[in-house]
């Protein structure tokens, strides 16, 4: 089984199988990946997901094998093969349910890639992240739009130019990860993470998911002033507002909880 799915609580973790192989992403991981997203996304029972990896590795980036053949590839079929990996990131990034990484160890290239197009990444002290690409003649291009947003553009320069390592701690420390801790604590850590996403709405994580997306790097803008105050008017007018707001009042729990 290429992605093991184990449910926990709230939760699913996303177990990418490959621990031979340091969970390199080919075309049967991904597509098991999309294929999962798909499922659990019309899962009412589930409110979060897990993304991690069995094995030594958390991710180790693109197959090097896949990649050799692709260098035989035509150039349409090269583009369309590297388009699938940026339209799972995409997914991530878009998808209705919060995503957490969990990365125990190391997570390179596109391993990385995957970590930054999640919502929040949860490290052990003993992770290591790195962008290789220029020492093997290649370039971080689909996940590039993700370490920018998530590191900022003068870190993301640095790390991608240089290929140094980063440790968990300063992976951190320049805000990639949100929270690093020791190994042993962090399978608690992010079960600590998903019960707590678990009790806002779902339809407003869904909400508050695809609001982020739009103001990224957006002008401030009338027209950006006006979209946001739109976003809080329909919020409010949802059931799930009503319901929110009447049980903070009546001091309950909401109904999704």
């Amino acid at each position: 089984m290429i992605l093991d799915i184990q449910p926990r609580g709230p939760a699913a973790w996303l177990w990418m199988n490959r621990p031979e192989a340091r969970n390199a992403l080919n075309d049967e991981l991904i597509a098991a990946l999309e294929t999962a997203l798909d499922v659990l996304e019309k899962d009412g029972t589930t409110r979060v997901l897990v993304l991690a990896g069995r094995g030594p590795a958390f991710c180790a980036g693109g197959d090097l094998a896949k990649m050799e053949k692709a260098a035989k590839m035509t150039k349409v079929r090269a583009r369309r093969e590297a388009a699938r990996f940026a339209r799972l990131l995409y997914r991530l990034r878009a998808y209705s349910k919060p995503v957490v990484a969990r990365v125990h160890g190391p997570a390179f290239a596109g391993g990385m890639g995957l970590a930054a197009a999640c919502d929040l990444v949860v490290a052990a002290e003993e992770a290591e992240f790195a962008l290789p690409e220029t020492r093997l003649g290649l370039v971080p291009a689909m996940i590039s739009p993700y370490l920018v947003r998530a590191m900022g553009a003068g870190q993301a320069r640095r790390y991608v130019l240089t290929a140094e390592r980063l440790s968990g701690r300063e992976a951190q420390r320049v805000g990639f990860v949100h929270e690093c801790l020791p190994m042993a604590e962090l399978d608690a850590a992010v079960e600590r993470l998903c019960l707590r996403l678990a009790q806002a709405g779902p339809e407003a994580l869904a909400r508050a998911k695809k609001l982020l997306l739009h103001v990224e790097g957006a002008p401030l803008t009338p027209q950006l002033a006006a979209d946001t105050a739109a976003a809080l008017a329909e919020a409010r007018a949802s059931p799930e507002a009503r319901e929110g707001i009447r049980s903070f009042l009546e001091k309950r729990k909401p109904s999704w909880q």
